[in-house]
């Protein structure tokens, strides 16, 4: 694949799906919105230049060092995965109806039945609160279990969400990777 796409295979890669990066008995498995153009089209999760989830990884403790999208598949032998809230692609996660991001959740408690893993974390607070009917959800660990795993809201990473620094979004992550150590 092409790591810098061009403006065609950007639109080519509308409603494009992703694999997802899952395994049993994960420590974590991150839950992206949706993928992104940039994504779709080089089949790498949170792809896009200025996308800070690989960066909020490394800061937060999750990966000794800073992994490229493209080393993605590096990421269950740590305990970690990458799946999406809702799995087609789009330029914008704004472009996702409601009700997709309700059936979304209804798939993800399903996968998370069967993958097992000990921890849930969602990218994305709205996306979060409309797929799962919590509106007033907030970031960090929440009260209810999914299909046996523990759940936490994190901001989104992408580069869009300026209410969040690198710093500060480093810092969410390094909070969840603290509930998720031993003792």
């Amino acid at each position: 694949m092409n790591p810098r796409p061009s403006r065609e295979e950007l639109a080519a890669a509308a409603d494009r799906t992703l694999p997802d990066v899952i395994a049993p008995g994960l420590d974590v498995l991150f839950v992206g919105i949706n993928p992104g153009l940039w994504s779709a089209a080089t089949g790498w999760h949170f792809a896009r230049p200025g996308n800070r989830f690989w960066p909020a990884l490394h800061r937060g403790g999750f990966t000794p060092r800073l992994l490229h999208p493209s080393e993605q598949d590096e990421l269950p032998g740590p305990g970690l995965g990458i799946t999406n809230l809702v799995d087609r692609a789009s330029a914008r996660a704004d472009e996702l109806t409601p009700a997709e991001l309700v059936t979304g959740a209804q798939t993800l408690a399903t996968k998370v039945a069967r993958h097992r893993p000990r921890w849930v974390a969602v990218v994305g607070v709205t996306a979060y609160r409309i797929g799962f009917a919590r509106p007033k959800a907030g970031f960090g660990p929440q009260p209810e279990p999914l299909a046996g795993a523990r759940l936490w809201v994190l901001p989104n990473p992408s580069g869009l969400n300026a209410h969040f620094t690198p710093q500060t979004l480093g810092a969410a992550f390094a909070e969840l990777r603290q509930a998720t150590l031993p003792g």
